[in-house]
């Protein structure tokens, strides 16, 4: 995309730049020195950028399947969508892949199947999105915080199961981990009709210190009672961290959850006060400069 290239490097000033409706048929790289870039469309409808490189067409690894990458820091989308339209049989196709420090995507589509997201690293905030997938459709090691998105399930291969996240934490005592708050999950269109014979799960743990917690966030019957799901059955076990905090919905029921020793069903708000905007990716410091809604810490929902 030559506006992007264009774009002054090392900027300290904000620099932004109003992308017309649209589908928008590349790939588009937001290197390390494109730094404090905002990318305006016109709804997420509206402004599309698409590709379809997969893993299993060409044989890339994961990193290289990206249709959107943006690494430069500072970073804000707003209004647009990024797809990958590789589909079910094309296993891991990222639709956005982020590695920029306190990076913003308001108002944006996120769409794909397996590795949707790839919330690289760094910190970085989600609101009022749209994110779809299958299989690890939210990954990385990314600090992020979710909020008011709407997480859309989706039909994958035959009797594969879906998993929302796998998060990749790797050492303990690392700031890494998902906070997902006032979201909402439910089934795609596509799943509906496969929704009681598909198992769908919150998450399951990529890297040996995965931390993923879903808090005041509506649970739609797609979701497995179990709610999470091992990685290769019992690895990584006993040094996660997942957590519930005050869900609701038909799938919020507690009573058929892994009953794993780092699973944690939170019910003081004290408890979970890490893992909000303010605290889990020092929001208090700088998302008020970004122009976009937030919420620091739990509303008026303790």
């Amino acid at each position: 995309m030559e506006v992007v290239h264009a774009a002054p490097s090392s900027s300290e000033k904000r620099y932004v730049i109003f992308i017309k409706r649209g589908v928008y048929m590349e790939n588009v790289e937001v290197e390390f020195d494109k730094k404090n870039l905002m990318m305006i469309g016109e709804g997420m409808d509206a402004t599309i950028i698409s590709s379809n490189l997969s893993h299993k067409k060409i044989n890339l690894s994961t990193y290289f399947t990206t249709t959107f990458g943006v690494m430069g820091g500072g970073f804000i989308a707003r209004d647009m969508s990024f797809r990958n339209t590789a589909g079910p049989m094309g296993e891991q196709a990222v639709a956005l892949k982020s590695l920029s420090d306190f990076s913003v995507f308001y108002r944006c589509g996120i769409f794909g199947y397996q590795d949707s997201l790839y919330a690289h690293s760094n910190r970085q905030f989600y609101r009022d999105c749209k994110i779809s997938g299958t299989m690890d459709f939210i990954f990385g090691y990314a600090i992020a915080v979710f909020q008011n998105c709407k997480l859309l399930v989706k039909n994958g291969l035959p009797k594969q199961s879906n998993t929302i996240t796998a998060q990749g934490g790797k050492v303990n005592g690392d700031l890494t981990g998902f906070s997902f708050q006032f979201c909402n999950i439910s089934a795609d269109f596509d799943l509906l009709p496969f929704v009681k014979s598909t198992s769908t799960f919150f998450g399951r743990p990529w890297q040996s210190y995965s931390t993923t917690i879903f808090m005041q966030s509506y649970l739609s019957d797609v979701l497995s009672p179990k709610g999470w799901l091992g990685w290769n059955k019992s690895q990584y076990l006993d040094t996660l961290y997942y957590a519930e905090y005050k869900n609701y919905g038909p799938g919020a029921k507690i009573q058929g959850r892994v009953k794993w020793k780092q699973y944690h069903i939170l019910n003081d708000y004290r408890q979970t006060n890490n893992f909000t905007a303010a605290h889990f990716i020092l929001g208090n410091l700088w998302l008020s400069s970004t122009g976009v809604p937030f919420t620091l810490g739990f509303g008026s929902h303790t």
